[in-house]
């Protein structure tokens, strides 16, 4: 039944209901996926990009790439941190040699530096 037979109905003061099914009461809760990743060159960000993508909490190893690329290292982390930032993520370094990245609708709490 399309939308102008609907308005009729309503015009013609029609007896008519409709059941409307409610999606959300079928679906289950989304799990989120927490995966561990190695960033060990700039094609690895392609994969990352991918996965935040899709939904998936990311905790990457750069050490590989540091130790042996800094500018790689730079562009792929550049990469990465500009497709967190479109689907409304985030991007935060864990000490000298992990990242995590979060898709939309997760966030990384900060804590001010001087309580570090």
């Amino acid at each position: 039944m399309g939308i102008r037979d609907m308005m009729g109905k309503f015009k013609s003061g029609g007896d008519e209901y409709m059941e409307l099914e409610n999606e959300a009461e079928d679906t289950q809760p989304r799990q989120l996926l927490v995966e561990v990743e190695k960033l060990d060159s700039y094609t690895d960000s392609e994969r990352l990009q991918r996965k935040v993508r899709e939904g998936t909490v990311l905790l990457v190893k750069m050490k590989t790439l540091k130790t042996k690329d800094m500018e790689e290292l730079k562009r792929a982390v550049d990469r990465v941190r500009k497709t967190c930032l479109a689907v409304n993520g985030d991007i935060a370094g864990l000490g000298e040699d992990w990242l995590v990245l979060t898709p939309a609708g997760a966030k990384i709490h900060r804590e001010p530096e001087e309580n570090l």
